[in-house]
C-alpha cells in the first residue's frame, strides 16, 4: 500500500485517474526530468535518478489501473490455469507465483483473507473469488516462455 501512495504522491496522481491522464502527468514529468535537458553533470545525475523514480513509478501504477488490467483478463486466465506454484505475504502483499513462471501481486490484503487462502490450498477459485476485483493487483513477473 505504500508503494502506491508513494508513485501516486511521485506522480501527482489520484486513485481515480484515467490511464489516458496518468500517461499525460508521466510525460509532463519526463519531459521536465528528462537528464538530456541538463548540461551541468551534477544536475544530469540528479535528473537520470529521478527520471529512474518516474518510471518506475508510472509502470508501477500503469501495471495495476483498471483499463490494463481488463485489457490482459485473457491472459490473466490462461495464467490461472496453470495453477499456483508458491505465494509469499508481507505487509499486506500476496504475491502469486503460478505454474508458467508468471507472479502476480495482490496489495491490502489483510492477514484474515490470507489465512482463509492458505486454508484453501490456495485455489485458483478462491483468486477469482475473493482477491480479484477486490484487491489492487498488478503483474510483476511474465510467463517464462516454453522452449
Amino acid at each position: 500500500m505504500k508503494e502506491i501512495l508513494e508513485s501516486r504522491k511521485l506522480l501527482g496522481a489520484t486513485a481515480g485517474i484515467s490511464l489516458k491522464e496518468l500517461n499525460l502527468l508521466y510525460k509532463g514529468l519526463m519531459k521536465q526530468h528528462h537528464p538530456d535537458r541538463f548540461q551541468v553533470e551534477a544536475e544530469r545525475a540528479e535528473a537520470e535518478a529521478m527520471s529512474q523514480r518516474i518510471i518506475a513509478a508510472y509502470k508501477f501504477l500503469e501495471g495495476m489501473h483498471p483499463e490494463t488490467l481488463s485489457a490482459r483478463a485473457g491472459e490473466f486466465e490462461q495464467t490461472m490455469v496453470s495453477g499456483i506454484s508458491n505465494w509469499e505475504y508481507k505487509g499486506q502483499v500476496l504475491r502469486l507465483h503460478f505454474g508458467d513462471g508468471s507472479t502476480h501481486a495482490f496489495y491490502g490484503v489483510p492477514p484474515k483473507t490470507y489465512n482463509k487462502f492458505v486454508g484453501t490450498d490456495a485455489t485458483p477459485r478462491f483468486v477469482r473469488r475473493h482477491l480479484l476485483g477486490n484487491y489492487a493487483q498488478r503483474k510483476v513477473t511474465s510467463a517464462v516462455a516454453a522452449e
